[in-house]
């Protein structure tokens, strides 16, 4: 039996994930109005976006150190009060009409997320060793559910023309009240391992790592099945305004839809990687997400672009993980193989928005996702590598 304070710690887990995504579907829904209130170029809204890849991939990197040293608790906690404070930060740029500002906000937000995702992920590996019970898919599920959530009220706000500043003023407040219930329920001291004594033996693990073939492939899905996910959230509403003429509001309606099939993909993958195995559902998230990325570049429809992009989410929602799981169980060292393919994933999130918005400013942002289809395309004939298994852990995670 669960006794309470477990119960507490899980869910206090939940809600960060959950907060996370409120933050994250917040500002992407409110892009196009930022945009315009910053009076820049596709090109150099992506210059505005690399902020954010930066930032990720610095706590990203960092994360596991301080998680060693200093526990999940207090990593979590800097990392969950950095992304309140970024959101902040991010709508006093867009009303003082400072892209400097808001790139800085956004390269703040990025080390928020990517630190705290690694010190919840260890958090919610513990409650699952504690339990017996599955917890680190729900989490990513909470973390699309937050997206929904924050999208339907960014869509609400766009509609009504409520300035962006003022709604991202009102999601600092609402995600810092939600993680002053959830702090407290989380332990001390969790993750904090001694330092291993420096030695020679550990430098070959690293060059044998690299040289395995089949991890490079799973690096292969992680890359393209991030760029897929990336791309839509760093250029989906824009893509729907700019390349096929939707109002604002309508633009931001389509990432919420996004998001929603990325949550349905997350919180029902465990059921079909338990019947059909990673290379399966590996292959078909490629497909689904090719088929989708296909209708929306070339289909002159807007409402059949539209609706393409719930199978876009569909595919990019469980590549990540499924091949995060893959790597682990690939050879030896799961920690190195881990953080490589981590590391490869967010390579596609720190290069994809720079690139795709120089891109679009020369080509249209629907010709520039050409570039996200060839790779997702490509994670179809790479399937394999994610297996041979035909059941994989339940504690799969982003």
């Amino acid at each position: 039996m669960i006794d309470r304070a477990v119960r507490r710690r899980r869910r206090a887990l939940f809600l960060f994930f959950f907060l996370n995504g409120i933050a994250m579907s917040s500002w992407v829904t409110r892009t196009p109005d930022i945009r315009d209130h910053l009076g820049v170029s596709t090109a150099q809204m992506g210059l505005v976006l690399f902020g954010l890849s930066v930032g990720s991939m610095a706590g990203i990197l960092c994360s596991g150190r301080f998680v060693s040293r200093f526990g999940t608790r207090p990593v979590t906690a800097g990392a969950t009060l950095l992304v309140v404070a970024s959101v902040a930060v991010i709508g006093v740029g867009s009303a003082l009409a400072s892209a400097p500002l808001v790139t800085a906000g956004l390269c703040v937000f990025g080390t928020g997320i990517g630190s705290g995702e690694v010190a919840i992920n260890v958090d919610g590996a513990d409650v699952e060793r504690l339990t017996g019970t599955p917890v680190l898919p729900t989490l990513h599920g909470c973390f699309s559910l937050g997206t929904v959530i924050g999208g339907l009220a960014g869509m609400a706000a766009t509609a009504a023309s409520f300035p962006a500043h003022w709604h991202l003023a009102a999601v600092a407040v609402v995600t810092a009240a939600i993680f002053a219930y959830a702090i407290g329920a989380v332990p001390a001291r969790i993750g904090i391992r001694a330092a291993p004594p420096a030695s020679e033996g550990a430098q070959p693990s690293r060059p044998q790592v690299w040289r395995d073939r089949r991890l490079l492939l799973i690096g292969a899905i992680v890359l393209a099945m991030a760029l897929a996910e990336g791309a839509a959230n760093d250029w989906l509403p824009l893509l729907m305004v700019d390349g096929h003429g939707l109002g604002a509001a309508a633009g931001s309606l389509v990432y919420v839809g996004f998001a929603a099939a990325m949550t349905l993909g997350r919180f029902s993958g465990t059921f079909f990687l338990n019947r059909y195995g990673r290379a399966a559902v590996v292959r078909a998230s490629a497909i689904s997400g090719a088929v989708g990325l296909t209708l929306v570049i070339f289909s002159d429809s807007a409402a059949v672009a539209a609706a393409a992009v719930l199978f876009w989410g569909l595919g990019a929602s469980l590549g990540f993980p499924v091949a995060l799981s893959a790597a682990g169980d690939s050879g030896p060292d799961e920690t190195a193989r881990v953080s490589l393919v981590a590391t490869i994933g967010y390579v596609a999130f720190l290069v994809g928005p720079p690139a795709l918005g120089f891109l679009g400013d020369h080509y249209g942002l629907r010709p520039a996702m050409v570039v996200v289809l060839a790779f997702v395309a490509t994670a179809v004939f790479m399937a394999p590598a994610a297996g041979p298994r035909t059941r994989v852990p339940d504690s799969v995670g982003v």
